[in-house]
């Protein structure tokens, strides 16, 4: 790969929506680094498909400490190509990681107390060779240490200047309540929520998520909004060798029942009537719902991107 020059139509074509009511803008679709960016990859291939979504004007890069495998190799990506390729261009980059799950042995390499989150973050600088993170995560609510502990964490955070901003992953309701009025109180507005959300699974709608960050000024970002590639042509006639689902990897071969196949060939049927892929048409439907900001594709290659970036064409 020559010495990268990043495209002038970078800005052309990407929409942005407001993060909530903050003064943050996120591209309607964002990278997720959650696979195909890992030390078992191949460098080469992730650097293209990162310089190619900045090309395509996505700003937002989503981690989190344990992305790879092995652990922390994502991170580690993102850092070389930065030296590499996008340094000059940081200040137009908004890059976040997260802390929660398991990252090392011992008591302090897990959940959601201050010792973890705050040494998790340092560890994850280094590798991403950066100063500061745009946006820091709370990677998943921890029931058995007190919500303060976390929450101030994270105000702490932004206060030593390693996060401008925060969010949380997966939080039930109340909890998700509580943070943002504790929050609110210690002048760190909660930015962003990330919840898993998809045409399968509506979790984030149906238990009041949605609305409660759309009513409290809260974005929202979607993860697996493809369901682990459910939500594409790739099943619709039966299961690929070289599938995630016949590795048994994220995806079981006994979920592809006959009735969530006969679910997927209508959706397929409806998206192409519109002149969609059912992927486009999925990620379409996800950016219809009021409060979502954003949604978080993986991407293998740099022509799949491009087919999921479709899902932003008028």
């Amino acid at each position: 790969m020559k010495d990268y020059l990043a495209s002038d139509s970078r800005y052309d074509v990407m929409q942005y929506n407001r993060c909530g009511r903050s003064g943050v803008l996120l591209p309607k679709v964002s990278l997720g680094m959650w696979h195909n960016f890992g030390g078992v990859d191949d460098y080469q291939r992730s650097r293209a498909i990162l310089c190619h979504a900045f090309d395509c004007g996505i700003t937002h890069l989503d981690l989190a400490n344990n992305y790879g495998p092995p652990y922390g190799s994502a991170e580690e990506t993102l850092g070389r190509v930065m030296d590499e390729d996008l340094r000059p261009y940081r200040d137009e980059l908004f890059i976040s990681t997260k802390a929660g799950y398991d990252m090392w042995p011992g008591p302090y390499g897990n959940w959601g107390s201050r010792k973890y989150l705050m040494a998790s973050l340092d560890q994850s600088l280094r590798r991403m060779r950066l100063d500061y993170v745009d946006l820091f995560y709370s990677h998943r609510y921890d029931p058995n240490t007190p919500l303060e502990e976390t929450l101030q964490a994270l105000v702490d955070i932004v206060r030593s200047g390693k996060a401008l901003y925060v969010g949380i992953s997966r939080w039930p309701l109340e909890a998700t309540r509580f943070a943002i009025d504790y929050l609110k109180q210690h002048d760190v507005p909660l930015l962003i929520y990330q919840g898993r959300l998809n045409m399968f699974d509506r979790e984030p709608i149906n238990e009041g998520i949605l609305d409660l960050c759309h009513k409290e000024g809260v974005g929202f970002i979607s993860f697996s909004p493809l369901a682990q590639g459910l939500l594409t042509d790739r099943y619709l006639n039966g299961i690929p060798n070289d599938s995630r689902m016949a590795r048994g990897k994220f995806l079981r071969q006994d979920m592809l029942s006959d009735e969530l196949l006969q679910q997927l060939r209508q959706w397929n049927q409806e998206a192409q009537a519109k002149g969609h892929t059912l992927a486009e048409s999925a990620l379409r439907w996800i950016l219809d719902q009021q409060g979502v900001t954003s949604v978080l594709v993986g991407a293998s290659s740099t022509e799949q991107l491009d087919k999921n970036l479709k899902c932003i064409n008028p």
